[in-house]
């Protein structure tokens, strides 16, 4: 599915910084501005359709390239956000074509007890990653909004998104995300309005059925979900970070749903309950006494980069990038993602704590 436009008569061209052809000055310098101006709603775009924060970003780079040589089609037609949306629609689209979906280890494996091991690791195209919050909403959306955006951000919703064939989770996302009208987003995807509702209808029933609405909230729970954290929930993390500091397992066990998760990608490894979680942390996961936990904002949750003491001489050195879930006064998952080389930077944690 190719961006369209009848193609008009441009004026003299020049290489962009990417390598590809855009009109000359003035138009060039206005286009960019165009072009930084959506990107980062783009990336939030991008990663619920991809799964991952580093594929979202090339793909948005992609789209810059694209809509730079496309410059000289676009008549103004539509507006510039809305001809963007479908050049990084196409990208996806491209981009997910035969390609296997990301998951989380609970969408891939049996639980796993303590005794089992922590298995072999996968490769990183097998997981779900958590993003940045920042690419969760526009700069400037009201506190209404950025609680949808981040709902949709959040690791179950990214994960249940990729049970969509990819036209379904782009009219998904383009219609109860990011709210457009049923009449545009079959002009993007070149359908009809009774195809759109059609897929959105479709979409939805394979959320309700994993147990999430089409904003990316637990079913039942309306717009402030899961992924809002009122002055209880932050208090339950803070009483977290102090208990997983301490190497507290008492009072860790005391902050745990009896169903809480751990689980620790790229392992198939994950642990059913907080009994496990608990026997885990005191046995294999013993190292993880003395952590030190930087608060960062990940996926709609709260999260952390966790330092381990290092190995050999003073402070402490990365290990995981933990994102919290929580429900209730209850922690009923940690997600200890553990490529700290890829994750800490992209979330500006610092290579060493010392």
């Amino acid at each position: 599915m190719a961006v369209t436009g009848t193609p008009t008569t441009a004026g003299p061209t020049t290489a962009s910084p990417t390598g590809a052809t855009a009109p000359e000055a003035p138009a060039r310098a206005e286009l960019e501005a165009a072009l930084e101006r959506h990107r980062r709603e783009l990336t939030g775009y991008c990663y619920r359709m991809l799964g991952s924060p580093f594929e979202a970003e090339d793909a948005v780079q992609d789209t810059m390239v694209r809509a730079w040589r496309a410059a000289d089609r676009f008549e103004g037609r539509s507006s510039v956000r809305t001809w963007l949306y479908r050049i990084a629609t196409n990208v996806c689209l491209d981009h997910l074509d035969g390609r296997k979906r990301r998951a989380r280890p609970m969408d891939v494996a049996e639980s796993r007890v303590v005794e089992d091991g922590i298995g072999s690791p996968r490769p990183e195209s097998d997981w779900v990653l958590p993003a940045p919050d920042g690419w969760a909403a526009p700069t400037g959306a009201d506190p209404a909004d950025r609680a949808v955006a981040h709902e949709s951000i959040t690791l179950a919703f990214v994960a249940a998104l990729a049970h969509l064939p990819p036209r379904q989770r782009a009219v998904l996302i383009l219609r109860e995300v990011l709210r457009w009208h049923a009449d545009e987003v079959a002009a993007l995807l070149d359908t009809t309005v009774a195809s759109v509702n059609s897929a959105l209808q479709r979409a939805r029933a394979t959320l309700d059925a994993r147990g999430l609405d089409a904003e990316g909230a637990p079913a039942g729970t309306g717009p402030a979900g899961a992924g809002a954290i009122d002055e209880a929930g932050r208090d339950l993390v803070a009483r977290y970070v102090d208990a997983f500091e301490r190497y507290d397992l008492e009072a860790l066990t005391a902050l745990l749903h009896e169903d809480a998760t751990l689980s620790m990608p790229p392992y198939e490894l994950w642990l059913p309950n907080a009994a496990e979680v608990v026997r885990w942390l005191d046995g294999p996961g013993r190292g993880c006494a003395g952590s030190r936990l930087v608060p960062v904002a990940a996926s709609g949750s709260p999260a952390f980069g966790q330092y381990r003491p290092a190995a050999s001489g003073p402070g402490h050195e990365p290990f995981s990038l933990q994102v919290i879930e929580t429900a209730g006064d209850r922690v009923t998952a940690i997600n200890a993602f553990l490529d700290t080389d890829a994750l800490f930077p992209l979330f500006g944690l610092p290579p060493r704590l010392d």
